[in-house]
């Protein structure tokens, strides 16, 4: 059948044609989002038998509650830090970050790893803040001394970390010693051995918005998508590698100095919990020297596998690659060789 010419005497397009210059789904050509989640409930619907009997096994019961416990200690400060990153991008301009760091990047690491120290929230709002630092123009070594030390010398942490501690305060001093100095050496690291092809600076999104409000709130809506992808990602992991590991490893573990040390850094990862709450995690586990048990608070908010998945998303693969190694082996060294002048 002809179709009538449009008003500048073209055929008209149909339907189908003018989203995208797709075929619809009724000419068999094309499968719409709409038919696979039609399909989608209705194989739910089938399979609800076997499905429950899957999902009621131990190993399942204890899969889930891993995994929404990750994604529900990480969403606020996610959140937060979504905010946080979307304000920066939108009513900070790019002057303010240049007038408040340093000019020379060997002293604007030191400045950006203790400003780290006034952020209220964890590893997870860490990232898309130290995302938004790159895109307003802030030096790479600067931007991850933050991105270290924001989620692990906060005052929330360290007030969390005396309250686990209360024997032993001088566990709050090491916390924040270690960790910060981590964060200084990886930012000086990547000065002076980075690449700038190893670092993708995440996209800077441009927002058409009537006022700086809705440009706010375009910028929360693709950061949220974006960061909460990959966090879910990584505790979808986590939960797998918590529901499968063998229960027993740690108290083998624990008798040998060297081996309590890389269990509990190894476990930090696994683990993926937020900053605010490992130290409660540390503490219960009564078996470890303090040595152990601070290098688990100084690993866990630098390198766990939601944080290398967002890491990932944020600043590419190739980055996240030789960031989350680097990272891992200097939080180790650093909590042993802190735990040995204070213990």
């Amino acid at each position: 059948m002809t179709r009538a010419p449009d008003d500048r005497g073209r055929p008209a397009e149909t339907a189908g044609e003018r989203a995208g210059g797709e075929r619809t789904a009724g000419d068999g050509r094309h499968v719409n989002s709409s038919v696979v989640l039609v399909t989608v409930l209705l194989l739910i619907v089938m399979g609800q038998g076997p499905l429950r009997r899957v999902l009621a096994a131990p190993v399942m019961q204890s899969w889930m509650t891993v995994f929404v416990a990750v994604v529900l200690q990480a969403l606020p400060f996610l959140v937060l830090g979504v905010l946080l990153s979307a304000a920066l991008a939108v009513f900070v301009p790019p002057s303010f970050f240049a007038r408040a760091l340093p000019g020379r990047p060997g002293l604007a690491v030191p400045v950006a790893g203790l400003a780290g120290a006034v952020l209220p929230g964890c590893e997870c709002a860490s990232v898309p803040v130290a995302g938004a630092l790159v895109r307003r123009g802030v030096t790479p070594a600067a931007a991850i001394a933050f991105l270290l030390s924001a989620p692990a010398i906060n005052p929330v942490v360290l007030t969390a970390t005396a309250v686990a501690f209360p024997r032993h305060p001088e566990m709050v001093l090491g916390r924040f010693a270690a960790s910060l100095l981590v964060a200084c050496a990886m930012g000086w690291l990547w000065q002076r051995l980075g690449r700038t092809e190893w670092l993708r600076p995440p996209a800077l999104a441009t927002y058409d918005g009537p006022s700086k409000g809705a440009a706010f709130w375009d910028s929360v809506r693709h950061d949220v998508m974006h960061a909460g992808g990959f966090l879910v990602l990584g505790a979808m992991a986590a939960a797998t590698l918590k529901a499968v590991a063998p229960a027993d490893w740690l108290r083998s573990a624990a008798g040998n100095p060297l081996a309590a040390v890389t269990a509990l850094a190894v476990l930090a990862v696994l683990l993926s919990i937020c900053s605010e709450a490992d130290a409660f995690v540390a503490a219960s586990l009564t078996q470890f020297s303090l040595t152990a048990k601070l290098v688990f608070l100084v690993v866990g908010p630098m390198i766990d596998l939601k944080l290398f998945a967002m890491q990932a998303g944020t600043f590419g693969r190739g980055f996240a690659a030789r960031f989350a190694p680097a990272t891992f082996v200097l939080a180790i060294t650093a909590g042993v060789t802190t735990g040995s002048v204070l213990w």
